[in-house]
């Protein structure tokens, strides 16, 4: 799964690099983004921008907000079974924006993990949006990131992880109607294109914020597998 990302890149750096035209509301870095957040995404809608919605997938027909375990991932295998992500993956794609994404080992003691880029660029995960009314005039929209299955980098940590999508595929990812070319993106990247290394357990808690989060602990490298 992905329950915690990271969006720390310099504005005008994530302009340049998912080729915004700036949004209307401000940018302010992320160091712990976690469900039921509005966070950042960006959708079809032009010009292109960053927009912010809440973390934990909504769909338009449901009669409440959820009040259990928001919805914040999505399978890549079921999304044309699911009824809550079937029309969500035709009509309403989205990116989500990261920089890296947290993870904790399944065993021992939980210790956190984060991923990166080997380059350590931002990045896109593949996600759904959708849009529910609560009442006249209150609209909320919100997300939930795909995952797929560990590639060799991640597999020892956790047996699911976010599709990130090359630079290549937004356009298609965010406009495209041919399902069969959208479901062959959702594949996991390769290990040689990412690190990974283990940070404070300060993370554990959504109450905290700062660039302490993903700082490597003391002593602790990058490494990948090549």
């Amino acid at each position: 799964m992905c329950g915690r990302f990271s969006l720390t890149t310099e504005e005008h750096q994530l302009n340049e690099f998912f080729r915004l035209a700036g949004g209307a509301e401000p940018y302010k870095p992320r160091y712990n983004g976690a469900p039921t957040q509005n966070l950042a995404v960006i959708t079809s809608r032009q010009p292109r921008s960053l927009q912010y919605f809440r973390w934990g997938l909504i769909p338009f027909w449901s009669k409440v907000v959820p009040v259990s375990t928001p919805v914040i991932n999505a399978r890549a295998e079921s999304l044309d079974e699911k009824p809550m992500f079937r029309q969500a993956f035709r009509k309403r794609r989205c990116l989500v924006p990261a920089d890296g994404f947290f993870e904790w080992s399944r065993t021992g003691s939980k210790q956190p993990y984060r991923f990166v880029m080997s380059d350590e660029s931002p990045f896109a995960m593949a996600g759904l949006w959708d849009e529910w009314t609560h009442e006249p005039g209150k609209i909320i929209r919100s997300f939930a990131i795909i995952t797929t299955v560990p590639n060799d980098l991640m597999e020892p940590v956790h047996n699911r992880m976010p599709v990130i999508l090359d630079n290549e595929m937004y356009d298609e990812w965010l406009n495209g109607d041919n399902e069969v070319n959208l479901q062959e993106m959702l594949k996991p990247i390769a290990e040689s294109r990412m690190k990974v290394y283990k940070v404070s357990a300060l993370v554990n808690s959504v109450k905290t914020e700062g660039p302490e989060l993903i700082r490597p602990l003391l002593g602790q490298d990058l490494f990948s597998k090549d």
